[in-house]
């Protein structure tokens, strides 16, 4: 795939006037098809994959919130980045995620082409999938590259995207708990 990346890479760049060969654009095409296949590798990876096994008995039943986990990803209209923010809250059920899992969940995700509402879903989906949580909520914040170095240019505009699923859903109190956690 990367000699293919590359190539078409080199195409773009002759197609929009550009000399391949002119100093500063030589090794352009084979860094931008190396960077794409790392922003995209989320494609190669697999829910199980990640968690590893690394989900523990536990007992708790309390809300465990995993706050400010950084994400960049490439919206699937435009192939520009959106970053941004990640908050997650669960409400174990006798067991419980390694920390590091959540992080790796929301790259695994986040490194594929998409809109940040069907990344927040997916996220909240596949902790409910791997907790077996009585609730799940994620809130994700991003600022995005299509609406900030093109179109309507609102270099101050930022999304937020929830969801909440179980417990987080049905109970205002249990969902508001997690918002003033992470100072919303």
């Amino acid at each position: 795939m990367s000699d293919d990346l590359t190539q078409h890479y080199s195409q773009i760049l002759s197609i929009l006037g550009e000399d391949t060969q002119r100093g500063g654009l030589v090794d352009t095409p084979k860094r931008a098809a190396k960077a794409m296949q790392f922003l995209t590798d989320g494609y190669e990876k697999n829910l199980n994959d990640v968690v590893n096994g690394a989900i523990f008995e536990a007992d708790t039943d309390e809300m465990v919130v995993i706050q400010n986990i950084e994400y960049y990803s490439l919206c699937e209209h435009h192939i520009l980045p959106f970053i941004g923010q990640c908050h997650i809250a669960y409400l174990p059920q006798g067991k419980v995620l390694g920390l590091s899992k959540f992080a790796r969940i929301v790259d695994m995700y986040a490194r594929r082409l998409q809109i940040q509402e069907g990344l927040t879903k997916q996220i909240a989906d596949a902790i409910q999938e791997v907790t077996g949580a009585a609730g799940v909520g994620v809130i994700m914040e991003g600022k995005h590259m299509c609406m900030m170095m093109r179109g309507v240019q609102k270099q101050n505009s930022s999304m937020v995207t929830s969801v909440m699923l179980g417990a987080m859903r049905k109970s205002d109190a249990t969902r508001n708990e997690f918002l003033r956690l992470i100072g919303k």
